[in-house]
């Protein structure tokens, strides 16, 4: 393909979750959408349609999930190793700052459940949701461990309470738990009805289009011009250095095709709304944690679309 051709098809990934976010903000600003239908809907698509996604493209999947063990595994040690990486350097930059921790987890955190998952959608389809449902568990739960991590107080027990409530409620997290179900399904060859397939891809096919609306309903973009040097930063680590570094990585240990595909694009996605109730329950700077994730969330389809279009010049994915 031509550098145009190319282009071309980067935008096409990544255009049209763009302009789902962008009709989130217009439809908010005209009141077609409120507070209580963002709230509900996320809760829709958090409680059932998602999952209900993910339980599916697994086990209508014809992708050799055993054989990943090589893909998760690199998933994890990867997001330790950046979370690592980033402490550092936020440390290094901002060595006064009561706000480490917030930075750190903006620089980490991907919204891996629902960005991520879109952009893996519109490249490779059912296989990619597949593969990447598996890479979303585990990140769930390392991310949720590490946050506790560098949000907990220096010389506080606050920390292990959290640790504690967060291992309770990852048990009970309807991502983790279809995706489990989804993999026993598969592993087992349990048989699941026409009927239910039938009936769970309508709610599949609803999640990504009202996940999007609802987060570029939820978006305050007002909020940016506040804290702006620690929100730069974070989302600096997050939509370059994460992508860069990580997919870099992967590609010298040998990792091509879906697999890197799916590494970039599931850290070049912009960080979890999540981040912002962990910065909250764990009284840390909840209002620098949105900033963050408004920033990261405007920016990561123009950065996602410029690291994709590298990749596919590189002829790499």
């Amino acid at each position: 393909m031509d550098l145009l051709s190319q282009l071309q098809f980067s935008v096409s990934i990544t255009g049209p979750i763009c302009l789902m976010l962008v009709l989130g903000i217009v439809f908010k600003r005209i009141g077609l959408i409120n507070d209580n239908f963002i709230e509900v809907a996320s809760k829709l698509v958090f409680q059932v349609t998602l999952p209900t996604m993910l339980f599916l493209s697994i086990v209508v999947s014809e992708h050799d999930i055993s054989a990943a063990s090589h893909f998760i595994l690199y998933g994890v040690l990867s997001s330790v190793a950046f979370f690592v990486f980033t402490s550092v350097c936020v440390k290094a930059l901002f060595p006064t700052s009561p706000d480490q921790g917030v930075i750190i987890q903006g620089g980490f955190r991907a919204n891996t459940g629902i960005i991520g998952i879109a952009y893996v959608a519109n490249a490779y389809g059912e296989q990619g949701i597949a593969l990447g449902a598996i890479f979303v568990a585990t990140t769930t739960l390392v991310y949720n461990v590490l946050a506790v991590i560098c949000l907990t107080p220096k010389h506080q027990e606050s920390g292990v309470k959290v640790g504690k409530m967060m291992a309770a409620t990852l048990t009970k997290n309807p991502l983790i738990i279809s995706i489990l179900l989804g993999i026993a399904f598969y592993v087992l060859s349990i048989p699941v009805p026409t009927i239910a397939i039938d009936a769970g891809n309508y709610l599949a096919k609803m999640t990504l289009p009202l996940a999007l609306l609802c987060i570029g309903g939820s978006l305050n973009l007002s909020s940016l011009k506040k804290e702006q040097a620690p929100s730069w930063t974070a989302s600096g680590f997050k939509l370059v250095a994460a992508p860069v570094l990580i997919t870099g990585c992967a590609y010298w240990l040998g990792f091509e095709g879906m697999e890197l595909g799916i590494i970039f694009f599931m850290n070049a996605a912009p960080v979890a709304s999540a981040s912002y109730i962990m910065a909250r329950a764990m009284n840390g700077n909840a209002v620098l944690a949105a900033n963050i994730i408004a920033l990261t969330t405007t920016m990561s389809t123009v950065t996602c679309t410029l690291g994709l279009l590298l990749l596919s010049v590189w002829a790499l994915i």
